[in-house]
């Protein structure tokens, strides 16, 4: 069942929004050259600790994972595409992240991720962050009433395939609100004109994930989370929680 939020509703989830984009903003200001991911899941901590937020992913517990997931962030390295554990990992010259978080207040999440590069950047690294970016803002000018799913998922497909990059297989974005995870899919690949009515009140988590090797092929790292390019190729992942309204969308997970 789809949920369409109510006025006040919405107003509780652009708050949570506020508190993902400040977080996120936070971290990619701490991340550096010989940060730990783990020093950068405290700094989220902080963060959503003063805001008086909960984390939308510590204790998360999927029934296809082996154990709740252990951190505030999702921290997800080179040819890690999503739901890396932040480790004692130490960030080096070069290194390509993505950074996955959620966070709820009075029960309404938001849900949002940015990709970047640390250091001295590989040109290659550079095009796949900003074209996975560029398939989000297409994606998100779909959230439209009028508009069905599958005009999100053509919009963002067709700038991946385009680009030569793979798609994370199985995997796109979803519904958002009392949970994390609510219904619909939201497709990162589909036939444009096709899927569920877009409907004033909807939100959508909207997040493509891009493999530079061209595969859509993974596979799952021995922690049972994170899960890697199956060919080594690294990977970029974007993020934005965004609501349907009468007069188009509203990104939440943006700072004014």
């Amino acid at each position: 069942m789809i949920e369409i939020k109510t006025g006040g509703e919405l107003d509780a989830m652009r708050a949570a929004g506020q508190v993902v984009a400040r977080t996120l903003e936070t971290v990619r200001g701490e991340a550096a050259i010989g940060v730990s991911l783990r020093e950068l899941d405290e700094v989220a901590a902080g963060v959503i600790a003063e805001a008086g937020a909960k984390s939308s992913f510590l204790g998360y517990h999927p029934n296809w994972a082996p154990s709740p997931y252990p951190g505030v962030l999702c921290t997800s390295v080179n040819d890690a595409v999503v739901h890396g554990i932040p480790t004692a990992y130490r960030l080096r010259d070069g290194d390509l992240v993505s950074v996955d978080f959620g966070a709820s207040i009075d029960g309404w999440h938001g849900d949002a991720a940015i990709s970047f590069v640390v250091g001295t950047a590989d040109p290659a690294d550079l095009r796949l962050v900003d074209t996975t970016a560029e398939a989000l803002a297409a994606g998100i000018a779909q959230v439209r009433e009028g508009n069905r799913l599958g005009d999100i998922g053509a919009a963002v497909g067709v700038i991946g395939r385009r680009a030569g990059y793979g798609l994370l297989a199985d995997h796109g974005g979803h519904g958002i609100g009392r949970a994390m995870h609510e219904a619909p899919h939201v497709p990162n690949e589909a036939r444009a004109g096709t899927g569920v009515p877009l409907r004033a009140g909807m939100v959508l988590a909207i997040e493509p994930m891009f493999h530079a090797g061209g595969r859509d092929d993974y596979r799952h790292n021995e922690d049972g989370w994170t899960l890697h390019t199956a060919d080594g190729s690294r990977a970029a992942h974007v993020e934005h929680t965004v609501a349907i309204t009468p007069e188009g969308p509203e990104t939440f997970t943006v700072l004014p």
